[in-house]
């Protein structure tokens, strides 16, 4: 079974990606578990170029088939923000509490209609031999007024989406799986994995 691993120490983010990825003949590693201990510096601009930094930097390490992504949160009434700042946006040591008290904060009496806002998943895939693929998945909503469900991590219990009537946090994660941005973008994934390897 071929290793494939992932770029990330995000113990949230490795569960779900597991989850989507079962049933392929991969053996999904964290960057850990392969013996990689370096912090990849992310010094793009964009969802995109963080995750081709981390895959391409990660495959250099490893010479296997790296999956890297960077996502985040976009809010329309912050024009954009947090975006690529998404995990830092209420300083390096904060937790998902301290992030969404921060975003809270700053939203507080702003009507609904301007809480408009997307979680945004791109997804960078590195082959031996070097090929590389970019997939950029999306999830529209609202940010709440208050956290709501137990469910994901993040911004999760903030991120209302209205064709549910509830947060990403208050769905069961089959669910979230099929709708969510990082679940579009692996879904791609998954089909340029099958491509790729010939499965």
């Amino acid at each position: 079974m071929r290793r494939f691993v992932i770029a990330s120490k995000n113990n949230g983010k490795l569960k779900e990606i597991e989850e989507i990825l079962e049933g392929l003949p991969l053996k999904v590693v964290s960057m850990e578990q392969a013996g990689i201990r370096k912090d990849v510096i992310e010094s793009g601009k964009t969802f995109e170029e963080n995750a081709l930094i981390k895959a391409r930097e990660v495959h250099n390490i490893c010479g296997e088939v790296v999956m890297a992504d960077d996502s985040g949160l976009e809010v329309d009434f912050l024009n954009g923000a947090p975006g690529i700042y998404s995990s830092r946006f209420a300083g390096e040591h904060a937790n998902d509490i301290d992030r969404n008290n921060k975003l809270l904060s700053i939203l507080k009496g702003i009507p609904i209609g301007k809480r408009g806002a997307r979680f945004v998943c791109v997804i960078a895939l590195v082959f031996p031999g070097g090929k590389e693929f970019i997939m950029r998945g999306e999830l529209k909503g609202f940010i709440g007024t208050e956290p709501k469900g137990n469910n994901g991590f993040g911004y999760d219990p903030l991120f209302f989406i209205p064709e549910y009537n509830m947060t990403s946090a208050q769905m069961d994660p089959g669910m979230k799986h099929r709708i969510s941005h990082r679940g579009k973008a692996l879904k791609m994934m998954v089909e340029r994995i099958k491509t790729e390897l010939g499965t």
